[in-house]
C-alpha cells in the first residue's frame, strides 16, 4: 500500500510527507531534537503541549526557530 503524501511548507521549502503528521512526529523525522525552538504554522504559534495532537494540513506554512545560545 502507498502511503499518501501532501506538500507542507518548512522555512519556505516545500516538502512532501505522510498525511497525518503531527508537529512532533515532523520534528522527529527532521531529527530536531532540541527543546529550545518556536513552531509556528499559518502564522500562528503552537503550544509544545499541542505537538503530539497538531495534525498537519496540506500547504502548512511552518516556520520552526531553534534558539542559539551564546554570548
Amino acid at each position: 500500500m502507498i502511503a499518501r503524501t501532501m506538500e507542507i511548507f518548512i522555512n519556505g521549502a516545500s516538502h512532501q510527507i505522510a498525511v497525518g503528521y503531527t508537529v512532533e512526529q515532523l520534528l522527529q523525522y527532521l531529527d530536531i531534537t532540541t527543546q529550545r525552538l518556536a513552531v509556528e504554522i499559518n502564522k500562528e504559534i503552537v503550544p509544545r503541549s499541542q505537538y503530539p495532537s497538531h495534525l498537519l494540513q496540506e500547504h502548512d506554512h511552518i516556520e520552526i526557530v531553534q534558539a542559539i545560545g551564546g554570548g
